[in-house]
């Protein structure tokens, strides 16, 4: 199946926090998008390895994702190495997508730098022919999608391109909501971690609510580029 956008994240839930506005709002549009996580969070506090894969799935349903896969890295110790790289040149080359939105390039996680650095790596070698990579006993053929943007997570990074998700921000609360065992859970008896106070889920709206300002809109999804971007009419911006 061929992609309109691929979002590459190295947990279960980094899309959803990151750019699920912004993929509700291009399926709204008619584009098929799609989402691989590189492991399954299982070094996570709360939850386990199979609740999570669990709530991706539910999550998956809520977003109505074309496809979500799971490589199984190993979280927290994946290496941006050929081996770990060559799988994510798989995914690209299978997937063909036109888009692709990737982790933040550094960010209080320290999984979330190496998987922004490592998916770009991966992305660029995606496009030599002389990487050879198949799925199921086929070859592949070279693939570079036209554009490779960041979303941003955790820490503040000051955004090149602003989405309007505002009729969409519901949705995107209701995606990450499916990770029960990760957020504001009404279950004591696994200990408090960063992100499942209320107060990090106030955080993720009130990002939403800055970056929206900015471009006149209620919410947005900011993004950063590791190049120029360009349009060809003036008007296309808002």
């Amino acid at each position: 199946m061929k992609l309109d956008i691929l979002v590459l994240a190295v947990h279960p839930d980094d899309a959803e926090l990151g750019c699920s506005g912004t993929i509700l709002k291009h399926i709204a549009l008619g584009k098929k998008v799609g989402i691989i996580d590189f492991t399954r969070g299982e070094l996570g506090t709360r939850g386990t390895a199979e609740t999570r894969d669990l709530e991706a799935a539910d999550s998956a349903q809520i977003l109505g994702l074309h496809a979500r896969e799971n490589l199984r890295f190993r979280d927290g110790f994946f290496k941006n190495d050929e081996e770990h790289q060559l799988e994510i040149v798989k995914m690209v080359r299978k997937y063909q997508p036109e888009i692709i939105l990737t982790n933040a390039l550094h960010d209080r996680h320290p999984d979330h730098g190496r998987a922004g650095d490592l998916a770009n790596d991966a992305i660029f070698l995606s496009g030599l022919r002389r990487i050879e990579t198949e799925v199921d006993g086929v070859n592949q053929e070279a693939w570079r999608p036209r554009l490779v943007l960041q979303y941003i997570q955790d820490r503040y990074i000051k955004p090149e391109v602003i989405i309007d998700i505002t009729d969409f921000m519901d949705k995107k609360i209701e995606s990450i909501k499916a990770f029960k065992t990760q957020f504001a859970s009404s279950d004591t008896s696994e200990p408090q971690t960063y992100i499942s106070t209320p107060e990090f889920f106030d955080s993720v709206i009130a990002r939403a609510r800055e970056f929206g300002k900015n471009i006149g809109a209620k919410y947005g999804e900011g993004f950063t580029s590791r190049k120029l971007l360009g349009v060809d009419n003036l008007f296309n911006l808002l």
